[in-house]
């Protein structure tokens, strides 16, 4: 009997179609799927709500897989926008000094400097629950008032603790009393790596809370190389934008870690932004914290650095104004007066070889050998002058911004 009734089936499906067949079914309720020959979406299906069941599509609630979303959210809340006020004095134009001007118009208008309002903006970034802010020196000397407005909106008058110019760091201290204030976690600038990802946060051009994105293109670019000498810094370079009022904000890797401070110093950068590396910073911003100045010792000379080859082209020019010795080290190029490297004997065209048995291969390692002594300490210096190697001993002195 059952067998008649499956050949019936197969029967109708053949003259009318299976399609039609199937209509008839749905419409008139003829035949149930018994539930061992149910496929496992209906299965499913019948456990779902009507709307799902149906085929119809719910919104679901999305779960961003982004990296830098995910850094951002971490670190933005401490990201500030800082808002600076100077009044500075100017003299007005020496045409209304003129003898002839001040006599119909007298002393007094002449003498009177024009006082003017300058506002600049920068950005800056929390590090401390007791209202420590790091950013740009730039962005804060001299200011006369400074005003600090965090992402939820809060605006709070700012203090500037220190000011470094030379690295060109700055601390600013906020009143967090009864303020849970946001904090950015620190990283470990040694360990970045060319390549890694860098997310630049910040206020460029008074455009609160922006994010760019970008690789560390090369580390340890030297300030000379950035066309900053009166600077002492190895900067992190990347192809993160960063614009003016970028200035003083974080810059980020992809586990959302502050590993450098980003400054726009060069005017006509494109798509080329710099950062001072955190671990700098660090060091820095806990003196400048107490209020205290940061000492820098220095020698006193201009210098590049030198090569056989650089040599050797010198010593082929017959135009030359001295020979230079053909090895590797760092040619003073000039001996500034009344510094520690006059006293100490050094002269132009000397070839610097070795500071306290380290040997001296580039401008940028005697550099950061001089940086990292003590203001007053003795260096030994091994230098080749012509074809005589010389002993001379430079006390370092305090660099003055």
């Amino acid at each position: 009997m059952q067998s008649e009734k499956i050949y019936h089936l197969l029967g109708k499906i053949a003259r009318y179609g299976l399609a039609t067949f199937l209509g008839a079914v749905l419409i008139s309720g003829a035949i149930a799927v018994l539930p061992s020959q149910a496929s496992p979406k209906a299965s499913i299906n019948s456990a779902l709500p009507p709307e799902q069941s149906i085929g119809l599509k719910v919104p679901q609630t999305k779960q961003s897989n982004s990296f830098v979303t995910a850094a951002v959210n971490r670190v933005g809340p401490a990201v500030v926008r800082i808002d600076t006020e100077r009044t500075v004095s100017r003299r007005l134009d020496p045409f209304f000094d003129d003898p002839f001007f001040r006599r119909f118009f007298g002393e007094d208008f002449t003498a009177q400097p024009r006082q003017e309002l300058l506002r600049g903006q920068g950005s800056g970034f929390i590090i401390d629950k007791g209202g420590i802010i790091l950013t740009n020196a730039h962005v804060v000397n001299q200011a006369d008032k400074v005003m600090v407005r965090l992402k939820d909106g809060r605006s709070l008058e700012g203090q500037v603790r220190g000011v470094d110019e030379i690295t060109d760091l700055a601390v600013v201290k906020i009143d967090a009393r009864d303020r849970d204030l946001p904090v950015a976690s620190l990283g470990d600038s040694s360990q970045v790596q060319v390549g890694d990802w860098a997310i630049a946060v910040g206020n460029p051009l008074g455009l609160d809370n922006t994010v760019t994105l970008g690789i560390v293109s090369t580390l340890h670019r030297s300030s000379t190389e950035v066309g900053v000498p009166d600077k002492r810094l190895d900067f992190i370079q990347t192809d993160a934008a960063i614009n003016p009022g970028n200035s003083g904000g974080p810059l980020l890797n992809e586990y959302g870690e502050v590993i450098g401070i980003n400054t726009a110093i060069r005017a006509d950068a494109m798509g080329i932004g710099f950062a001072i590396p955190i671990n700098k910073a660090k060091e820095i911003s806990v003196v400048l914290a107490r209020g205290q100045k940061v000492p820098h010792p220095y020698i006193g000379v201009q210098m590049i650095t030198l090569t056989p080859e650089l040599a050797k082209q010198n010593n082929d020019d017959p135009n030359t104004p001295f020979t230079i010795p053909e090895v590797k080290g760092v040619l003073v190029m000039k001996v500034l007066p009344n510094t520690p490297a006059a006293r100490g004997g050094l002269r132009k065209g000397d070839a610097i070889v070795e500071i306290d048995g380290t040997p001296v291969t580039s401008a940028e390692t005697l550099q950061n050998i001089v940086e990292s002594s003590r203001v007053g300490q003795v260096l030994n210096l091994v230098v080749r002058r012509g074809s005589e190697t010389l002993q001379l001993s430079v006390r370092t002195g305090e660099l003055q911004s």
